[in-house]
């Protein structure tokens, strides 16, 4: 096994990032042994002040909303990342009591799925910040392909399945926010969350087609036997967690069967 693929998801995101993680020390070390990484300065001595730049840059943003009454002691921690991510890209609402946009909740979904995965608040917030820019760049016109690319695929491995779906309706109705937006963000666990967006990181989104293709063909018994769009979607949100492993390691022996090894596709 190459020291590459050691890296899950967080030390995958290290690598582009530069973040330190107390779990991550053998990945670190893997990561300091390249010339160039990423965003960070080409000189390792560097790193550090680096680091200290993003510190000082999140107690400042910190700070800027407690003054404004934006955020306190009770606020919960991944709300504080929301209002510090919207102070920096200039979408700070008015008022803290405004209610939440769509891509809010995506955030949120997403900072809670991370906020389980690294315990250092500066390394959490950076991570979250560069994964949801990642999706509004350079996944933006991909992103929206995916259900028609989730329809071809669930097509050529179970063309009967998939009749069924649209039989009920039920195709336009699927969790397509929890898969492609969230990236699976509330719906698998910590574990094979990471296995996920290892693949997101490092350049495919199409593994997310793949993932939900095989919920499918897993609980195909299940969908089959349900009769309703409401039924099948109720259902698909809340799939039970103990084959999550299972479903992850099948999707990425999709994603090798169909799109062979990518390098990766978008």
């Amino acid at each position: 096994m190459t020291e590459d693929s050691q890296r899950n998801f967080r030390s995958v995101y290290y690598e582009k990032v530069g973040f330190r993680g107390v779990e991550e020390k053998k990945s670190l070390e893997i990561l300091l042994k390249d010339d160039r990484l990423g965003i960070l300065p080409p000189h390792h001595e560097s790193h550090a002040q680096v680091m200290m730049y993003r510190k000082e840059q999140y107690c400042d943003v910190l700070h800027a909303l407690e003054v404004v009454r934006f955020v306190s002691d009770a606020t919960p921690q991944v709300e504080v990342y929301l209002r510090m991510y919207q102070l920096e890209s200039g979408k700070l609402p008015r008022s803290p009591s405004f209610p939440l946009e769509p891509e809010d909740e995506v955030f949120l979904a997403i900072a809670k799925a991370v906020e389980e995965m690294v315990e250092d608040s500066v390394d959490c917030y950076w991570i979250i910040r560069s994964f949801v820019n990642q999706l509004k760049n350079k996944y933006r016109e991909s992103l929206p392909q995916l259900p028609k690319a989730f329809e071809q695929y669930l097509n050529l491995e179970d063309s009967r399945l998939l009749s069924h779906l649209k039989t009920c309706s039920a195709l336009s109705k699927l969790p397509y926010d929890l898969w492609f937006k969230r990236c699976f963000a509330g719906s698998l666990p910590e574990s094979s969350l990471q296995r996920v967006w290892d693949k997101v990181v490092s350049g495919s989104c199409k593994i997310l087609v793949f993932v939900a293709v095989e919920i499918l063909l897993t609980f195909k018994i299940k969908v089959m036997a349900l009769n309703s769009a409401e039924k099948i979607t109720k259902f698909l949100e809340n799939i039970p967690q103990d084959s999550s492993d299972a479903i992850v390691s099948k999707a990425i022996d999709l994603w090798h069967k169909h799109c062979g090894t990518p390098v990766h596709s978008a």
